[in-house]
């Protein structure tokens, strides 16, 4: 039999059958299914790409556990929300910066839901101060970012992402030629992801090589906002 990867069909199975019956009672009843079939596939994913890490940078942290860490929570906070199914129909890894509990810094992504995997790293809706630092490097460093977003190597797989100001930032020139870039509020950039590739026995491989292929982009993010890459 051939050796199956984290990521398998079954994953995607399961969300399709929450999406249709997203109440307590069908998770309830299923709940085993997402354990052997989500939760701990994912959970061991996190762990071996711990291991991988290291590759791309030292100081960002995969954390394994079941509760509280990359791995997001499958029930939906729905305290604020119109829309009130209790969970969430994708699953959702995330790899944190190691100082992403005091200051917002850039991470890298894995989703999983049925006909909309991707992955992405970067930073989405950063708060202020943290916005204005990275526009300032853009400025001051145009050259070097410029050379980063516009590589080959990098637009093969990724796309810049996120959402814009309508207007230049305030304090920064409207006239300026990297504008576009000085207007996101995002600053992200990602691939989108077939479900079959995402189930390749070896995807943690294709995953870490996404990361490292992204290195440059974070690494300019990270220092932008003046932490240790």
């Amino acid at each position: 039999m051939a050796k199956k990867g984290h990521i398998t069909p079954e994953l995607f199975q399961f969300f399709r059958s929450l999406k249709e019956n997203n109440n307590r009672e069908w998770f309830l009843a299923n709940k085993q299914q997402y354990e052997d079939d989500v939760r701990e596939p994912l959970l061991q994913f996190v762990m071996e790409f711990g291991l991988r890490l290291g590759e791309v940078s030292p100081h960002f942290v995969a954390d394994a556990r079941r509760s509280g860490g990359s791995l997001f929570r499958i029930y939906r906070d729905v305290r604020f929300s119109r829309d009130k199914t209790p969970y969430k129909t994708a699953a959702g890894i995330q790899f944190r910066h190691e100082r992403a509990k005091d200051v917002h810094t850039p991470g890298f992504y894995l989703h999983l839901e049925p006909g909309n995997a991707f992955m992405g790293m970067g930073l989405w809706h950063p708060d202020s101060k943290t916005a204005t630092s990275i526009r300032s490097a853009i400025v001051d460093r145009s050259d070097e970012w410029k050379g980063i977003v516009s590589a080959p190597k990098l637009l093969r797989d990724f796309k810049l992402g996120g959402e814009s100001l309508k207007r230049a930032p305030r304090g920064f020139d409207p006239n300026h030629p990297l504008l576009e870039d000085l207007k996101r509020k995002d600053f992200l950039i990602f691939k989108t992801l077939s479900e079959e590739e995402t189930c390749k026995p070896r995807f943690i491989d294709d995953f870490a090589g996404y990361c490292r292929l992204g290195g440059p982009f974070m690494r300019f993010l990270t220092s932008s906002v003046g932490l240790a890459w």
